[in-house]
């Protein structure tokens, strides 16, 4: 190991003060608030590095949550390039508590959690056929089972047991497709019948943890022993049962860094709760607050466009945390972003099409550009028109990396009882096909080494969090890891996604698409904090974006056979205003779209949009 100088410099080598402060710093608990583009990933990081190298923290003992395996497979790869003498342990909330569920039962020599696959499939079983979700036809019923299981998922998100769902569900607003009471008999019954099958959904694993550890003092000593020193990426994210298990595996101590920013709080609507990061100071008592605010990904331009969807306004801040300021670029000036007004939908996507092609050239390959839109549905036909000009799109979600024939066949060979052993020589054998000479006899093709490569990466991370896994195990382990993520082992294509599973990613060029009333905000987003978190998420769209940010909509759109007239999102005019700002030029919206305009932005609370 380098000398004690020599590690210092090395760790915080490029790091600005504010950085260097978050790294070194001895308080605890402590929270950086860190900005769109600012390091934080390199904070968290040299953090726990430098903990790990000035000896208060032992790599054994380290867990680092993250919300996604993306984040949570480049915190590993950073780190092994820190200079640790022992890897930690880094995941998802929901795959550590997984994999820790399953060590209790091998020890305890009970029978390992089941996962469920489907709430729908399960749901089908206990709702009968002559209820409300069927009498408009199969679509209709799976719809509504599904819009049942996601109301399932907010409430077990939120600690909501489904005789609280009701009064919980009205006060939050829900505005399901079936009536609450329904929707609360249904969550009842699936409950019922999960537990009489003996298995747990996705949900369960957080608090069936968190249970675990209130039952058994022992176990959950064991476990803070275990994980003495706890690391959270994106706090803001976190919902009422992930903290209830930090608050569990903290058992009272202060040993916790965070980082979150609550302008990037998106998840409301999903259960997730930012008072972990509003009210850090409460919650964590004698807990110190650090802000990192200059953005190094994006351009100036991008920035201050950005800002201005947010609702900056001279320095205010959108859900200030005390010592938060106005984000800032550390970037040269850069282009001007873009906003067009198209006459249809399709115009807009032949559009977005040619100005792709000015796009991608040697030194910016198509994995460097981004298409979003608020919904999945705008995606669809989006990606509709790019490959019908030729340009490769990569939108598929997790679910369809599982349904390749290379990843299906090796699934398969995979018996349940298969043992850890067995498990990694499988794993590495898979690697080895992987890398055979693509003119060998029986040499996988291009596209089957991409997959065989990304299934054998899920087995080696399920095996660093479950060292004596199992056939079953990874099974289970591989469904919830790919969950709403973009399938692994991507070629270069255009990213086609939606604002919400853009957070975290960045890209050379985007797109920002759809800026109409009904999109942006979402419709039936009502209310303060509902039409807050939307502008939120603008925000988080438009500041994926390091060079490039084009902003679009148009004035009429196909809802089935007929042609809709559409107005500008009402979040449209401060970005309409900056960007004049920044090029001088005339106002962009049509004359035709200033009374829609208008009338959009009346729907919006008069109060300020925190």
């Amino acid at each position: 190991m380098d000398d004690r100088a020599g590690w210092k410099r090395r760790l915080l080598a490029g790091c600005d003060d504010d950085q260097i402060a978050a790294i070194c710093s001895s308080a605890a608990p402590l929270l950086v608030v860190a900005g769109a583009g600012s390091g934080k990933t390199r904070v968290l990081t040299r953090r726990i590095a430098w903990r790990v190298h000035d000896a208060s923290a032992t790599p054994g003992h380290v867990l680092a949550l993250t919300f996604t395996r993306k984040a949570a497979a480049e915190l590993r790869a950073r780190l092994a390039g820190l200079g640790l003498p022992a890897p930690v342990t880094a995941g998802t909330f929901h795959a550590i508590a997984f994999a820790e569920l399953r060590r209790r039962a091998a020890e305890s020599g009970r029978r390992p959690p089941v996962l469920l696959e489907s709430k729908v499939r399960l749901l089908a079983r206990v709702m009968p056929e002559r209820s409300a979700p069927v009498r408009a036809g199969a679509s209709d019923r799976r719809s509504s089972l599904a819009g049942i299981a996601a109301e399932i998922e907010w409430a077990k998100a939120r600690l909501v047991a489904s005789e609280h769902y009701v009064p919980e569900a009205t006060a939050a607003r829900r505005t399901p497709s079936l009536p609450l009471e329904v929707v609360a008999q249904a969550y009842a019954s699936y409950e019922r019948e999960r537990r009489r099958r003996g298995l747990v959904d996705f949900d369960d694993l957080l608090i069936g943890l968190v249970e675990e550890m209130r039952q058994d003092h022992d176990f959950a000593a064991a476990q803070r022993w275990r994980f003495a020193h706890l690391f959270v990426d994106e706090l803001q994210d976190a919902n009422a049962a992930q903290l209830a298990l930090l608050d569990a595996w903290l058992g009272g101590r202060k040993d916790l860094f965070a980082v979150g920013d609550p302008r990037q709080a998106i998840y409301g609507w999903n259960g997730a709760d930012p008072s972990g990061v509003l009210e850090f100071g409460q919650r964590y008592p004698g807990g110190e607050i650090l802000t990192l605010d200059t953005n190094y990904r994006s351009s100036p331009q991008v920035v201050a466009l950005a800002a201005a969807a947010l609702g900056v306004r001279q320095g205010r801040q959108v859900n200030p945390v005390p010592g938060s300021s106005a984000p800032r670029s550390a970037r040269p000036g850069g282009t001007v972003p873009t906003l067009r007004a198209y006459l249809s939908a399709e115009a807009e996507a032949e559009g977005i099409a040619a100005a792709l092609r000015t796009c991608h050239h040697p030194g910016r390959p198509w994995s460097r550009c981004a298409v979003l839109a608020r919904t999945n549905a705008q995606l669809l036909e989006l990606e509709q028109a790019l490959r019908g000009a030729n340009i490769p799109v990569r939108s598929a979600a997790g679910a369809t990396f599982l349904a390749r024939p290379a990843v299906r066949a090796a699934l398969a060979e995979l018996p349940p009882s298969t043992g850890a052993a067995v498990l990694r020589a499988f794993f590495e054998q898979l690697i080895e096909r992987a890398e055979l000479d693509p003119a060998a006899p029986g040499a996988p093709g291009a596209e089957e080494c991409v997959d065989l490569e990304a299934l054998a990466q899920l087995g080696m991370e399920y095996l660093d969090l479950d060292p004596r896994g199992s056939g079953d195990g990874f099974s289970g382990y591989v469904r919830q890891a790919l969950r709403g993520e973009p399938s692994p082992g991507a070629r270069d294509a255009v990213e086609l996604t939606t604002f919400h599973r853009a957070k975290g990613l960045e890209w050379s060029v985007v797109f920002v698409t759809g800026l109409e009333d009904g999109f942006v905000p979402i419709a039936h987003a009502s209310g303060r904090a509902a039409l807050a978190e939307e502008r939120r998420l603008l925000y988080v769209a438009l500041s994926r974006a390091e060079d490039e940010l084009h902003c679009s909509w148009a004035m009429t759109r196909r809802f089935g056979n007929r042609s809709i007239e559409r107005s500008p999102s009402p979040f449209i005019e401060p970005i309409e205003t900056m960007r004049r700002q920044l090029e001088g030029e005339a106002s962009i919206v049509p004359e035709r779209a200033r009374a829609h305009l208008a009338a959009a932005r009346a729907r919006l609370p008069r109060t300020d949009p925190a």
